[in-house]
């Protein structure tokens, strides 16, 4: 089993930041890839944000440039910096995380998903 918590989300300015943070815990032997997804209302869950074991990062066009994910390999955690935001930034934020897990026959991959923190960008 592996948990997720997500904290960092909030009401915003257009323009202001946030720092969303999730950290992993449970019998986790290693975390490869981590990312930062995003829902708003009404539409499909969307990759705002992806790094993976070695550090290489990825994002989308609309939010290139102005988020930056960052991981902490000893604390099993993952940020996103959110900077310039726009309403249009405005969802339920959730972390997933890959790795693998220690089970009693060895280990396990696992594939997690945070429980999701609001972020609403409103003036």
């Amino acid at each position: 089993q592996v948990q997720l918590v997500e904290s960092g989300g909030g009401l915003v300015q257009p323009g202001g930041s946030l720092r969303l943070s999730c950290a992993a815990s449970g019998s986790i032997i290693l975390i490869n890839a981590m990312g930062w997804y995003r829902q708003a209302p009404g539409k499909q869950r969307e990759l705002v944000a992806g790094i993976t074991s070695g550090g290489s990062t990825n994002y989308p066009d609309s939010v290139k440039g102005r988020f930056t994910i960052s991981r902490d390999n000893a604390k099993n955690t993952v940020y996103l910096q959110m900077n310039s935001l726009k309403p249009e930034d405005t969802a339920v934020y959730y972390c997933n995380v890959e790795g693998l897990i220690a089970t009693i026959k060895g280990s396990t991959p696992f594939n997690s998903w945070g429980q999701g923190t609001q972020v609403t960008v409103s003036s």
